[in-house]
C-alpha cells in the first residue's frame, strides 16, 4: 500500500460516492492523505492500514433507535468495546441497534462495512445525528473511509470539526466510552 496526497489522478472505475467525498474535501481545502486497499469491512483489517496511514481508524458504528426514528453515527477508536446501555444513558435513547443496510445507503449512501463521517455529506435532510467519542476529538488526525471501504483517508481532525461538519449543517455529541466489561 502506498500512501498518497489527495485524490486519485484517474477516478475510472472507482464509485460515484467516492468521488463525490474527493469533491467535496477538495471544494473545502480539506488536504488529506489517501491508500488504496483490498476491501476493508472490518476492524482487524483495518489495522494493517493504520501503519501505512500513521493513524487509527475510527469504529464508525450507524445506530438507531428501535422505532427507527432517531438515527446515529457513532465514531470512536477502533479498539474500544462498544457497549450499547453505556451510550444509551449519555444520550437519552434506550434501545439502540445498528440500523438496516437500507437505512444506511437511503440516509449516508453508504453500503456496510464503509460506515464513515463522510457519509453526512449526503445527508441532506439531517436525519442523523453524530456522535463522537472524546478520545478521537483529542487525536490530531482522523482516519476514515471516503465512503467506500476500498481507500481510506487521513486529515486533520480540526479540519473535520471545523470546515467539514459545518459545511454538511451537522453537529456533533461529545460522548465519553470506556468500552470495558
Amino acid at each position: 500500500m502506498e500512501l498518497y496526497n489527495g485524490r486519485p489522478e484517474n477516478t475510472e472505475g472507482r464509485l460515484p460516492r467516492e468521488v463525490r467525498t474527493y469533491d467535496y474535501l477538495d471544494s473545502l481545502g480539506i488536504e488529506y492523505k489517501r491508500t488504496d486497499h483490498e476491501r476493508a469491512d472490518n476492524m482487524e483489517a483495518c489495522n494493517v492500514i493504520d501503519s501505512v496511514l500513521g493513524v487509527v481508524i475510527c469504529k464508525n458504528l450507524f445506530l438507531c433507535n428501535r422505532q427507527k426514528t432517531a438515527f446515529y453515527l457513532l465514531m470512536m477508536p477502533g479498539d474500544k468495546k462498544f457497549k450499547t446501555k453505556e451510550l444509551s444513558s449519555q444520550i437519552g435513547s434506550s434501545r439502540l441497534s445498528f440500523a438496516e443496510p437500507d437505512d444506511m445507503l437511503s440516509l449516508i449512501d453508504i453500503e456496510p462495512g464503509a460506515v464513515s463521517i463522510m457519509g453526512l455529506m449526503n445527508d441532506k435532510e439531517h436525519h442523523v445525528q453524530l456522535l463522537i467519542d472524546e478520545d478521537v476529538l483529542e487525536s490530531e488526525y482522523v482516519g476514515c473511509h471516503p465512503c467506500v471501504c476500498t481507500s481510506s483517508l487521513k486529515m486533520k481532525t480540526s479540519d473535520v470539526i471545523e470546515k467539514f461538519l459545518p459545511s454538511t449543517g451537522h453537529d456533533y455529541i461529545k460522548v465519553h466510552l470506556v468500552g470495558e466489561d
